[in-house]
C-alpha cells in the first residue's frame, strides 16, 4: 500500500465524520478525492461515490429512525421519479456521452471535464447554501400535485446520476419546501432518498464497470465509520459553525477543480 493509498483512506474516514457531524455535504468530497488523489477515471469515481454515499446513507437512516426523524411514506413517494432519473442517467446517459464532445482551436473538451465542471458547478450550489446559512420564514405549506413531485424528482435525481454524490442539499429543501416536512424529519427523510437513489445508480453501473471490490468496499467501510464516529462527536461541536466552514471549505475545492479541469 502506497503513501497516496493510506492518505485515499484517511480521506474516507473525514469524509463519513463530515456526513456525521452534519448530516450531509461529504459526499460532494468522495469524487475529487477518488480522481485527483487516487487518480480515478471520473465515469468510475461517481459510480464509487454512489455506492459510498448509498452504504453510508443506510446507516444514517438507521439513526435518524431510532429517533423518529424519519417519513418513510414521504421518501418512498419521492424516491420513485428520482431512481428512474438516476437509473437512467447512469444506464444510459452518461455511457452515451462521447469522449470528446467538442473542439474549440484544437482545444478538446472531453466527458471526463464536462463531468468534473459540472460537478464543480454543483459544488459552488452546495457551498453558497451552507455559507449562506440564512434562517427560514415559514410560510404556509400547500401540498403540490404529485406531477409536480414527480418532475421536481427526475431533475434532481439525473444531477445525482450524472454528479455521483448524494444531492442532500438538493433534497433536504426540496422536502422542506414541496412535502412540508420540517428541517430535522427533511434530513433524516432525504437519506432514504439518497440510499435508494445511490444504490439503483450504482446497479446501473455494474455492466460497463470492472469494480475493485475490495478497495471499495474498504473505503465504504471507513466512511461509515466515520459517521458513526461523527454522529457521536455532533453532540460536543457547533452544527452552525462547521456547516458554514464546510460550506468554505468546498467553495475553495470547486474552485480548484475548475483551474484544474482548465488548465489541462
Amino acid at each position: 500500500m502506497t503513501a497516496i493509498d493510506v492518505l485515499g483512506f484517511i480521506g474516507a474516514l473525514v469524509i463519513g465524520l463530515v456526513l456525521g457531524l452534519i448530516g450531509g455535504g461529504g459526499s460532494i468530497l468522495t469524487v475529487p478525492l477518488l480522481v485527483y488523489l487516487l487518480g480515478y477515471n471520473p465515469v468510475v469515481a461517481t459510480a464509487y461515490s454512489l455506492f459510498v454515499v448509498g452504504a453510508s446513507s443506510v446507516i444514517g437512516v438507521i439513526e435518524k429512525h431510532q429517533k423518529k426523524k424519519v417519513d418513510f411514506k414521504t421518501g418512498l413517494a419521492f424516491s420513485f421519479p428520482s431512481f428512474l432519473a438516476v437509473y437512467i442517467s447512469r444506464r444510459f446517459l452518461v455511457p452515451n456521452i462521447p469522449d470528446e464532445i467538442f473542439t474549440i482551436n484544437q482545444y478538446v473538451v472531453t466527458k471526463e471535464m464536462v463531468i468534473m465542471l459540472f460537478f464543480a458547478m454543483v459544488m459552488l450550489i452546495a457551498a453558497a447554501s451552507m455559507i449562506k446559512n440564512k434562517a427560514t420564514i415559514a410560510q404556509p405549506f400547500v401540498k403540490q400535485s404529485y406531477l409536480k413531485t414527480f418532475v421536481q424528482g427526475l431533475i434532481i435525481g439525473t444531477i445525482t446520476g450524472i454528479i455521483g454524490a448524494g444531492g442532500g442539499f438538493l433534497y433536504v429543501p426540496a422536502l422542506v419546501l414541496w412535502a412540508g416536512l420540517s428541517m430535522k424529519n427533511a434530513v433524516g427523510t432525504s437519506l432514504v432518498i439518497i440510499s435508494i437513489n445511490s444504490i439503483i445508480g450504482f446497479l446501473g453501473d455494474l455492466h460497463v464497470l470492472t469494480i475493485d471490490w475490495a478497495f471499495l468496499i474498504a473505503f465504504t467501510a471507513l466512511t461509515m465509520t466515520g459517521v458513526l464516529l461523527g454522529g457521536y462527536l455532533s453532540k460536543y461541536v457547533s452544527n452552525k459553525k462547521l456547516k458554514k466552514s464546510f460550506g468554505w471549505f468546498v467553495l475553495i475545492m470547486a474552485i480548484f477543480i475548475m483551474v484544474e479541469e482548465f488548465s489541462k
